[in-house]
Order: structure tokens, then sequence, then C-alpha cells
């Protein structure tokens, strides 16, 4: 009676959130609960198993979790390339299902746990993981074995697997005769003709994974690992792909693993649900680019074309988590107001292996001959996780991509290719005749893993985009590579390049189109922060060199995730230190004031701050003061507190040295983040805010002695959601196909928010 009642329990557990489970006639009865130090009359072989059950996570495994008890079946002794298996003593199967919890890896035959009846396996369960990503949780699955009733059968555990998820768990295996009400997770499709502008895919951001496919004429086209949700109300987000180049053909959609009921909320759609209130959910930035759901990381393909500011940008479509590495794609006429397109670029649909990061420029020469009327190729360089650094080009604006059929173009140890044009002066030698014609050559900038150079940037050279020659390499660089061009200001005959990488640390120097010098030892840093992997626009207007960065800042309830930097327009600064780069938000920002308070020549004196009563969540605020005798001087927001040290120099962690004793910060305040400014560009810190909703107060205070605040002036900003003013249909999903631009009116502003999808 007590295993009765222990196991039941156990059904009653994983049946969490679900309908409670009469309990069964016969009691049920346990067959392994794996909870002694060794297997005991199980039979080992090989050596994946260990010696015993493990006590939860293995060495270099990642988070094991849903195991009943301390410990489980985990064949990761030894990581994936072990191999072996475990086989019960027989038994009689006396009651009509058997219950188990199992994970892993999702190999038929090679990771899995199979019931063995008369001398052949009639039962198989896998783990649901067979590529990278994925969770190393167990889910309940069961077995009707009621036509084996009576009859001695086998369990055989089995990992035959080397490769990435090669291991298997399992835990707690039951018989019963009360049949499990948990959802079971089994392969599924179905097949309609295409009459919306949207598939939905619902979405449980703590479900396990499955790999779900969009197939067109036999041909995928999107493929994805997704969280699927298993039933309505575990629903907390939809994820749409833009069906629109599909209309009126016939497309099969297969999740591996799904719940029927979870299934059956994969739908078409002429709307994403929940889009009116995208744009007014509390942490959504309302005057920095993000993109509708979804995860977001590295700034791409940035470059002007056409009146058109293109952020490209690295993206996961369906998950609020890194993964199903994807370009997105937005414009805007004027870096403030932007206009999210449908995803540019796939993983596997169209790259072999996931986009990661790149850069794209404009062929104004037409180098590589896909040109037409008269008109240059947009084109994408990325890396192909699969492959090595690839080509994709559009001839209409970005809206639809070709993938280059000699792609890669560039193979070796590395990621992330920023290509720029280098243009010839006076002095320059050209690489080739072709480039003396052209006036120029194409220089990529990668970084690049080198068994002599260790992690550098490697730079090459090419006339075409497509045949790639490796010139030089500058070590001790990581992930992201810039390369541009500044005069100096003020001195426009005096001009610089400037080598830039993910972690915004930089050097400045001379560049020959070949080789990069630097003209000082070590490097400089411009951002600190939550702030990485930025990158400056190709072909800016007037050579302006505007910068956007990943904003790293979590978005815990939203269903999106991160963000992106406000626009800063770059320059080089002599100073006392030397040539130095400065960064301060895009003068267009003046268009978001609406309101401005002002407090000026006050004296700071301790425990009396100077405050100013305000109210809102945008601001751009600027303050100006004398450090005096004070140890700091702190901006108060609302609780939010950016503090100057005047011991140390630093503004927050950023070193910031006063210049003749004075300080000046500015700071833009959006709903979930800060950027702070100090001294007109000299460092930008990018950070969470720790307080939500309105501002009611602002204030400045000295700490320990006296400070002089010269000028305090917060200015309030509007945005009418402009860091994403609609949705505008027509991308090109996977294999080159085309499709047709079809952009749809902006909503209407809502009254209020509610949670997306519910």
């Amino acid at each position: 009676m007590v295993l009765s009642l222990r196991v039941t329990g156990l059904l009653v557990s994983l049946a969490a959130s679900l309908p409670i489970l009469i309990l069964a006639q016969e009691p049920d009865i346990l067959v392994a609960d794996f909870e002694q130090a060794t297997y005991g009359d199980w039979t080992v072989e090989g050596e994946a198993f260990g010696s015993g059950p493990a006590a939860g996570t293995l060495p270099g495994q990642m988070p094991v979790t849903g195991y009943r008890g301390q410990r489980l079946v985990n064949s990761f002794y030894g990581g994936d390339r072990s191999t072996g298996s475990l086989t019960s003593p027989l038994f009689v199967i006396e009651r009509n299902y058997i219950v188990f919890l199992i994970g892993g890896g999702g190999f038929e035959d090679r990771t899995c746990m199979q019931l063995w009846v008369e001398g052949r396996p009639v039962r198989s369960a896998t783990g649901p993981n067979t590529r990278p990503g994925g969770s190393e949780a167990l889910e309940p699955y069961y077995w009707d074995v009621r036509e084996f009733r009576g009859q001695r059968a086998q369990l055989k555990i089995i990992d035959q697997a080397t490769g990435g998820w090669g291991h298997i768990n399992v835990d707690h295996i039951v018989q019963t005769d009360v049949k499990p009400e948990f959802p079971i997770r089994s392969r599924r499709s179905k097949e309609w003709t295409v009459s919306d502008s949207y598939l939905l895919l619902p979405i449980d951001n703590e479900a396990p994974t499955t790999r779900v496919t969009l197939s067109i004429g036999g041909s995928p086209v999107y493929r994805y690992d997704v969280s699927l949700a298993s039933a309505p109300e575990a629903v907390d987000w939809y994820a749409f792909l833009n069906l629109e180049p599909f209309h009126a053909k016939n497309c099969v959609i297969e999740a591996e693993r799904a719940t029927e009921e979870g299934f059956a909320l994969v739908r078409q759609s002429s709307r994403i649900p929940g889009e009116e209130n995208l744009y007014d959910l509390s942490l959504r930035p309302q005057f920095h680019f993000s993109q509708k759901v979804g995860w977001n990381n590295d700034p791409n393909g940035m470059v002007y074309w056409d009146g058109e500011w293109h952020l490209f940008f690295q993206h996961n479509p369906v998950g609020v988590r890194w993964g199903n590495m994807t370009w997105g794609h937005a414009v805007s006429p004027d870096l403030i107001h932007w206009e999210q397109l449908p995803d540019a670029l796939f993983p596997e649909t169209m790259a072999r292996g996931a986009c990661f990061s790149g850069s794209a420029v404009v062929d104004h020469k037409n180098t590589t001959g896909w040109g037409r009327d008269g008109r240059p190729a947009l084109v994408a360089i990325l890396t192909d996780t699969g492959s090595g650094e690839s080509l994709a080009y559009s001839l209409d604006n970005g809206r639809r991509f070709t993938w280059y059929e000699n792609n890669p173009v560039v193979q070796h140890r590395g990621r992330d290719p920023k290509v720029i044009w280098y243009r010839y002066r006076d002095g320059d030698t050209a690489l080739n005749s072709q480039a003396e014609r052209l006036g120029g050559h194409w220089v990529m900038a990668v970084y690049d893993e080198h068994p002599e150079y260790g992690r550098n940037i490697a730079f090459y050279t090419s006339t075409d985009l497509k045949d790639w020659t490796e010139q030089s390499h500058l070590p001790g660089y990581f992930e992201c590579p810039e390369l541009f061009e500044l005069p100096v200001a003020g001195e426009p005959s005096q001009r610089r390049w400037v080598v830039y990488a993910a972690d915004a640390q930089y050097a400045i120097g001379r560049f020959d189109g070949r080789k990069f010098v630097p003209e000082h030892s070590g490097k400089q840093r411009l951002h600190y922060g939550q702030y990485y992997a930025s990158q400056l626009f190709n072909d800016a207007p007037g050579e302006r060199r505007i910068q956007i960065g990943w904003a790293k800042i979590e978005m815990p309830g939203m269903p999106f995730n991160q963000t992106f930097s406000f626009p800063h327009e770059l320059s080089l600064e002599r100073t006392e230190n030397g040539l130095r780069l400065l960064a301060n938000p895009i003068e267009e920002i003046r268009i978001l004031r609406t309101q401005a308070w002002t407090r000026e020549n006050c004296r700071l004196n301790p425990g009396e701050p100077v405050a100013l009563e305000v109210t809102g969540e945008l601001f751009d605020i600027r303050a100006e003061w004398k450090v005096g005798d004070a140890g700091g001087v702190v901006l108060d927001l609302g609780g939010d507190r950016i503090r100057y040290d005047v011991r140390s120099a630093k503004l927050d962690e950023a070193p910031l040295p006063a210049e003749g004793g004075r300080v000046v910060i500015r700071v833009l305040v959006d709903r979930p983040m800060l950027e702070i400014n100090g001294n007109d560009g000299a460092v930008v810190i990018t950070r969470a805010r720790h307080g939500r909703g309105p501002i009611q107060q602002i204030r400045v205070l000295a700490e320990g002695a006296t400070a002089h605040l010269n000028v305090f002036t917060p200015r309030r900003s509007g945005s009418d959601h402009v860091g994403c003013l609609r949705y505008a249909l027509g991308g090109q999903p996977g294999n080159g196909r085309s499709s047709h631009g079809l952009p749809v009116e902006p909503a209407s502003r809502p009254s209020h928010a509610r949670p997306l999808g519910r």
C-alpha cells in the first residue's frame, strides 16, 4: 500500500496543472526508481552508464532537471563519446501502462529505452534532443502495453550515439492501470493550402524544444527548434512566420515532438495574436528599435541605400533565448522611426547551418555582375556556420535575397566578416589591373583563429566579392571586427583608420588596403556595461560613422528579449592623452523632445540635493557639475543612481577623468534601459533600469563635501512607438524563393496593455 501511494503520487505530480487522476483499483508496481548507488540486478555494458545511477548532472553536462528523487540513469559518464547499455532483469507485465521519465538524445535505436517481449523490441522512446541547444529536462512518457499483459518482458536503455546529444536519461519506471493524462509529445504533421499571411506557433518559454519544419512543394523553407506549447493554457506568446510568398501553394508543417492539443494551435492567420499591444508592453523600448517578438543579439548588415537605413540583426524569431540564428531586418528613413520587415536570411533552408553575423554592401560598381538595369545589388556577407564566409544578394532593396551558389567564398577558423570598399587615393598601390580600373577594392576584416596569430583580425582583399586573397593579420582581437576611416575633428586633412571589436576596444592607426598598423600600443575602450558587438552603417551620407550595438538587457515576462542601442555618431578627437573616439547620440534625436526642465548655477551641499519634479518614462538628460571638494556626485533617476567617484575618476565602472574639475553626463532614459554618456562621448555606459514605470523626480546629490551644479536639464521625449512603426509583409524565406512586399498599416495605439497570446 505504501508503494501504491508513492507511485500514484508520482503520476499525479507528473500531471501537474492537468486534471487529477483517478486512483487505480490495483496498486501500481515500481519497476525501478534508481535511488541506490548501484544498478542492482540490472546488467551494465560499456562505459556510458557508469557503475551506478548518477546523482543528477555529470561533469560537462548542461543542468539535468525533471528527474524524481536524488538519482537517475544518465549515460553522460565520459561525455557524449561513451557508449553502452543497461538491461533490466525479466519481469511480468501486470498492468496496462508503463510510465517513466525520459530525456537526453532523440536518436531512434541509438539513444532510447526499449521494451522487449519474446526477444524483440515492441515499444521504444527517446529523449527530445538531436541538435545543438535543447534541454536536459526529463519529460513524462508512457506506453500502452495492454496487449502484452501477462507476458515476460525486459527493458533496455541504449546509448550507441557518439556525437552531440549522444546520451540518454531515464528515471522512475512504473506499471499502472491508470491511463496517464499528461500530454504525450510525438511526431505530428498537417497539410493545407496557404491562404493567410502568417504561420502562428504557440510558444511556451519553459517547454522543451522540438524541430518544426514548413515545406512548400516538398522543399523546406523554414526549419526551427521551437518550444511549442502543449495546450492553450501553456501559451506565453505566439511566434509568427511570413506566409505571404507562398500564397495559394500547398504546404506541410511538421513537428518532431508535439502534443495533439498544442499542435492544433499551429495555424494560419491574417493577424498576430496580441499584436495591438506589442509596443505598449511594460518593458518595450519606445525610442530604441526592438523586434516584435523573439530574441536579438548582434546588429548585422548595416548599410544606407536608396533613402533607407537598413538594420539586419541576429534573430531567433521563435524563442526568447539565443538560437535559430536568422537575419531579421528593419529599415528607417531617419534612424528614429523603424519599420520591421520580414526576416531576410534563414538557417538550414538557405544557409547550410546558422546565419551568424556579417555585413552588407551596395555593389555600386557591379563588381559581382549581379546588378540589373542599372541598379546595383545589395550584398550580404555573413558566416554560414555549416560552410564559411558566404554571400547572398538582393535586387529589391533587401526584401528578397538569393543565396550565392558557389558559397563559401572564404573558409577559415573564424566568423563575423565586415566588408568595406577601399577607395584608392594618391600614393595607393592597386591590387591588380582590375582594381586599378575600378579605383579601389573590397576589404574583408574578419575574426580569425590562427595557429600562429591566435585570436586575430584577418584582412582579405577582392575585386568581385567572390574571390578573396588573404593579406595580413592583427593579433589580439575577438569577434565582430569593424574597420573604418575618420578625419580628426577640426583637421579634415588628417585622417586615421580605426580597428574596433565586439568588446568596444579599438586601435587607431594607418591602413593601406592590405594591412593595418596601429600608431600606439595597447587598445582604447569606448563602451561599457551591457553593450556588445556593435556595427557601423556602410555608405552613410556625408561619411557619417553611425554605430548601433547589441544592448544585452533581459526582458523578463516579455514576448521579446534584448534590444539595441540608440544610434550614436562617432568622431575622432585630439585629447591630452592622444587621439580618441567619441560617441554621441545622433542629432536626429531632437525630433523626439517634447518638454524641458532646467536648473542652473546651484550649490550642491551634502544632504541637500537639487531636485526637479518631472513625470515620464522617456528622457534625454544633461547635467554638468564642478566636482569641487566632493567625494562623489550622484544623479538619481527615481531610484536608478548614476555615480561619479572623484577619487577613482570613474563614472560608474567607466574611467572618466574630470576635465578641469568639470564632468558632463548625458543620459537617455527609455522604459527598460539607460544609456549614459560621459564628457561629451568619451565613454558610454549601457545598462538596465532597475526601476519600472514613470519617473516622478530627478535629483543631483553631492557626497562628502560641496560641489557645484552648472546646468541640469532633463528633456522629456515622445515616442509614439518609433522603435518599430509596423511589420510589413513580403520576405524571402529559404532557397532564394521570391516574394512580394505588401506593407500593412500601423496598428492604432492601444489604450492599455495585456499579456500577449493569452
